[in-house]
């Protein structure tokens, strides 16, 4: 029985390339920026509904009164006590356990307390009603529907990461299978695969992804499934390249003569080493899946309301561009460009340190 493996020295040229491809990552400082935007990002989208400002559904408690309020404004609010229990979550979001009315104005005669709203006549409240009276700062102000602007921001990070993710997912999931079996078996095999590729290849990815969309229908995890579909062509080629060059190597062919199958030969020795490459293109391709996600919003042919999306919020509010609200529409473009940008940079990082040549 062996108490311990022994490190060939394959293992360690490999570990030792490891090594100096994180020192060459590291050294790069637009690398590790995107880096952190990335990682600051996906913090928001997992932590959700348990730091945004609103807390409900979709963030999507209207405050008509309050439409279009500038960044930093600040309102007053009467919470009323409401019916109905608490349930923090912070995937699906919470209900307030109050009703909130806009005021602003207000004081208190004897058990009573008058108060003025935004809009509407004044109102007296007895004071065992009222649950409190917060003072609310809109730090990137309201849209037209009263909505807080930095929630939905927020939320739409979760939407545009999610599709990123499940996105590449499905394509590294059907282009790695399809390029290594495409280069491997080769034959007929190859041609067929490479037949699809092509096929896939020359239909434009906008117009595939309508069509693929309009069959399944509009909704959150039909964007996963459309978007998915459409971004293994990359993946695949790729593969298919590194996996012709790798299976003539002597440790594949030694595979070949102690009688692996295709299956582990191709998992287990030829996939591992290039992982490098597959790992660019899908960073690459993640930016492609948030701009995709985000032009179906704009379309309106993605994610359907009230679920907030930077694409979505961009269509409801360009109206305002040449008005003095125009940052409605130019803060969500802000922030599609800001995390396409920084997986461009990831990709081009892990690119340049993984490049054995330097």
């Amino acid at each position: 029985m062996k108490l311990f493996k022994r490190r060939t020295a394959t293992d360690l040229v490999g570990a030792s390339l490891d090594r100096m491809a994180w020192r060459r990552f590291r050294r790069n400082p637009l690398s590790v920026a995107s880096l952190i935007v990335i990682g600051l990002f996906a913090i928001v989208a997992i932590l959700g509904y348990l730091i945004t400002p609103d807390p409900t559904p979709y963030c999507n408690q209207q405050y008509l009164e309050l439409a279009t309020l500038k960044p930093g404004s600040k309102a007053t609010f009467l919470c009323l006590d409401a019916t109905g229990p608490l349930h923090r979550n912070m995937v699906k979001g919470t209900a307030l356990p109050y009703t909130a009315i806009p005021i602003s104005d207000y004081h208190y005669e004897g058990d009573f307390l008058h108060a003025t709203p935004v809009a509407g006549e004044p109102m007296v409240v007895e004071s065992s009603r009222v649950a409190d009276i917060k003072n609310r700062t809109f730090i990137l102000g309201t849209d037209a529907y009263g909505r807080d602007v930095l929630s939905m921001m927020m939320i739409s990070s979760r939407v545009s990461l999610s599709v990123g993710f499940i996105a590449i997912a499905i394509a590294l999931l059907i282009g790695v299978t399809l390029g290594a079996i495409a280069a491997y078996r080769g034959g007929w095999v190859d041609n067929l695969i490479m037949w699809l590729i092509n096929v896939v290849w020359s239909i434009p990815t906008v117009l595939l992804v309508i069509a693929i969309t309009f069959a399944l229908g509009k909704g959150f995890w039909q964007i996963f499934i459309a978007v998915g579909l459409t971004m293994w062509v990359d993946i695949a080629r790729v593969v298919r390249g590194e996996v012709l060059s790798i299976k003539e190597k002597e440790y594949v062919e030694a595979t070949r003569a102690l009688g692996y199958s295709t299956f582990r030969t191709i998992f287990r020795h030829i996939l591992p080493n290039i992982v490098g490459a597959v790992t660019v293109v899908a960073a690459s391709n993640f930016a492609s899946a948030i701009l995709l996600e985000a032009g179906l919003s704009f379309l309106g042919i993605g994610v359907q309301p009230p679920m907030p999306s930077w694409g979505m919020m961009v269509k409801e509010n360009y109206g305002y561009l040449l008005l003095d609200s125009a940052y409605l529409a130019l803060l969500p473009g802000l922030a599609i460009m800001i995390i396409v940008l920084a997986f461009m940079l990831l990709a081009g990082g892990l690119r340049d340190a993984l490049d054995v040549k330097q």
